[in-house]
């Protein structure tokens, strides 16, 4: 028996890296799976994945920072499944530019995707947590957002330093309803993601060998290390655990 035997999560933010792999993990320990994006191909390639491993999944197109299409994800979650056990917060953008020429439109954007997105599908799924009166609600934050570790993410840093607080205050307002709520900070993680983080691919390189070095384990992280984490905080085995930030970036946060 999986740790998440007929539990059902809503993991946003699917299609690819982080959330894809979190998404088949909890699959494979007993998960139905809700997924949403934005990348309706890659999307439906990762429901196809969890049926193939004997779970039941559902793909819903979702733009995270508008209300209506939340509010349509969290209507299907409930319409196929009855229930929502697990709300896994992941959708999140990266528009990296220096301080002095970020548009107000790489300011909004990353603000609405990264935070307003956490607050919009938290508030949606709690409504529903709190009939239960279960439920475990997962943000991924960012060692960015517990301290400045680049000068080209002026509005990426604060909004995940925004998830980690909005992360404590939702601990506070749910936990009398039996729901547990936390957020994993991964460093530099192996993804498509991290390309943004770069002009090209030798700057892309240059990026993840400075990160690697700034690990005090000397690697940078794959989504299946953060997955984990995420299993864990989704599972019975954190049931004492709620309103912490959790590191996960090979020692990097020692360092800020």
């Amino acid at each position: 028996m999986g740790k998440l035997n007929q539990k059902v999560a809503v993991v946003t933010g699917a299609a690819r890296g982080i959330g894809r792999q979190i998404a088949l993990t909890f699959a494979r320990e007993g998960a139905d799976i809700v997924i949403s994006d934005v990348l309706v191909t890659e999307m439906e390639q990762t429901a196809r994945e969890i049926t193939n491993l004997g779970r039941k999944a559902i793909a819903v197109k979702t733009d995270v920072s508008r209300k209506t299409d939340v509010q349509n994800l969290i209507d299907a979650a409930i319409k196929s499944f009855s229930v929502v056990d697990i709300l896994v917060n992941n959708a999140a953008v990266i528009r990296p530019a220096p301080l002095l020429d970020m548009t107000e439109e790489q300011w909004d954007e990353v603000i609405d995707v990264n935070l307003k997105g956490v607050f919009l599908c938290t508030q949606a799924v709690a409504r529903h947590m709190i009939k239960q009166k279960s439920g475990r609600i997962i943000n991924i934050a960012s060692i960015a957002g517990v301290g400045a570790i680049n000068p080209i993410t002026a509005n990426y840093s604060p909004s995940k330093a925004g998830v980690i607080s909005l992360t404590k205050v939702t601990a506070m307002a749910l936990g009398e309803y039996g729901i547990n709520v936390n957020a994993i900070a991964p460093g530099v993680i192996i993804t498509d993601l991290v390309k943004t983080m770069g002009n090209n691919e030798a700057e892309v390189e240059a990026y993840m060998e400075r990160n690697k070095k700034a690990a005090l384990i000397g690697r940078n992280g794959t989504p299946q290390d953060i997955a984990n984490l995420a299993l864990f905080l989704a599972s019975d085995d954190s049931s004492f655990i709620t309103g912490q930030v959790i590191c996960s970036d090979g020692g990097r946060a020692n360092k800020i």
